[in-house]
């Protein structure tokens, strides 16, 4: 596998109504597809459950800050994937169910020498409260644990 990436973004889009960032690697959309999909080698904590099929879910856990049940809304092979968030509880915000109702989106696109990996957490904007927190974690999970996971075949251990 090439380590080879470029363009990093991580950015508030307004019209998404979410945190956003993005990226570009040398490795195919089927290989960032998967990646995507095997959760539990880049989002670490306890998971439990599938996401590599419509209407699966999985329930995530890093105890004690994070609890969260995502089902699989949306699943275009090599193209995007969209988990809904049916149930949370975030102990370190005053309303613990924020990420409840929010959806966590994945655009997959072909691109000169690679693929961009677009991530959106629509619902995830600077008025709730955990945002701060949460774009920091996804910035880890994604940027860094998701990409290593793209580009060397292993994700990156939680550092909390």
């Amino acid at each position: 596998m090439t380590t080879q990436d470029t363009t990093d973004t991580a950015t508030t889009d307004p019209t998404r109504q979410g945190y956003t960032t993005s990226y570009t690697v040398a490795q195919s959309p089927e290989e960032v597809f998967a990646a995507i999909l095997d959760v539990s080698a880049w989002w670490t904590g306890e998971i439990e459950g599938d996401a590599d099929e419509l209407g699966a879910e999985f329930t995530y856990r890093h105890p004690p800050q994070h609890y969260s049940v995502q089902r699989v809304i949306e699943l275009d092979p090599s193209r995007r994937v969209v988990w809904r968030v049916t149930d949370s509880h975030l102990s370190f915000v005053s309303e613990p169910s924020e990420w409840t109702g929010s959806e966590i989106v994945f655009d997959i696109a072909p691109v000169t020498g690679g693929t961009e990996l677009r991530f959106t957490h629509v619902g995830l904007v600077p008025e709730v409260e955990c945002f701060g927190a949460c774009s920091a974690g996804w910035l880890h999970y994604i940027n860094g644990s998701l990409r290593s996971l793209i580009t060397t075949g292993a994700g990156l251990p939680d550092p909390w």
